[in-house]
């Protein structure tokens, strides 16, 4: 009786997690998360142990860690790492002293949006790896240029994203800050801003991710270093393992950068909920 009893609860339990937007214990997040990663590398084990993968095509998980660790030894692939994170964050950074205060205006001030904003919804399509040739005309195949992509490639984004944040303040926020003698800068400065700012940083957060994608393009054409170029190399000499092993280290930069932007926004805006 006691089984069923404890059965029925788990059941229970489980179905709850299944209801829409019904929020998982931070436990059981994990669990979640970590129970995915290990059914993908079963899977991936499986596919290239069992003989169903060739090697050439896949490599097995043992074979990346080895591959890995000699690029970390020998190939000093450190310091591609070095390089890629400190152009991404620099594109980034760039895009964003630019966008932000841009977004900012075009979502508070309607003719500021009229002037930019066609210019800025037709830019934000062009795909940034498109300007690669242009950009090595203009600025070589130096640091500059790799900036370059992943600014074109972040800038438009986040000014229309952060524009249409601000734009969707409440208005009767305004009206209040209005009515107790607010000037119009004064909405922008104590209205518009802070209750735009939660919102604008989970923005950024999210191109952050996309900017990621700009700078291994970059990478791939004209350059000595980065963890673009290790990949490039790699597929030249045919070694899956070393190229499983870049994209694999791209995506724990990525998601420890996004941990970290979370744990950053969470303290800055704890009313927020992100």
């Amino acid at each position: 009786m006691s089984q069923v009893l404890r059965s029925d609860a788990h059941r229970r339990r489980a179905g709850r997690y299944l209801r829409p937007l019904r929020p998982v214990p931070a436990a059981a997040r994990i669990a979640l998360g970590l129970l995915f990663f290990a059914l993908f590398i079963a899977g991936w084990s499986l596919a290239t142990f069992g003989g169903f993968v060739k090697p050439i095509f896949l490599a097995d998980p043992a074979r990346m860690v080895a591959e890995g660790w000699v690029l970390l030894t020998e190939y000093g692939f450190l310091n591609d790492i070095g390089i890629t994170i400190w152009r991404v964050f620099g594109g980034f950074v760039l895009a964003t002293i630019i966008a932000v205060p841009l977004g900012i205006a075009m979502g508070a001030w309607k003719a500021v949006e009229a002037f930019f904003e066609p210019f800025v919804s037709f830019a934000r399509y062009l795909p940034a790896s498109a300007f690669i040739p242009l950009l090595i005309l203009w600025a070589g195949i130096g640091e500059t240029q790799k900036l370059l992509v992943i600014f074109i490639g972040a800038v438009f984004q986040i000014i229309l994203m952060v524009a249409v944040t601000v734009g969707q303040t409440r208005k009767d926020l305004v009206e209040a800050a209005y009515t107790l003698g607010a000037t119009d800068l004064g909405i922008v400065r104590r209205v518009l801003i802070p209750a735009s700012a939660p919102q604008i940083a989970e923005t950024l957060r999210l191109v952050l991710g996309w900017a990621w994608t700009y700078v291994i393009v970059a990478e791939l054409i004209g350059s000595s270093s980065g963890i673009g170029h290790m990949i490039v190399d790699s597929q030249a000499l045919l070694n899956t393992g070393q190229i499983i092993f870049g994209i694999i280290v791209i995506g724990l930069i990525g998601l420890i950068s996004d941990f970290l932007f979370k744990a950053v926004n969470r303290r800055l805006f704890p009313w927020s909920g992100i």
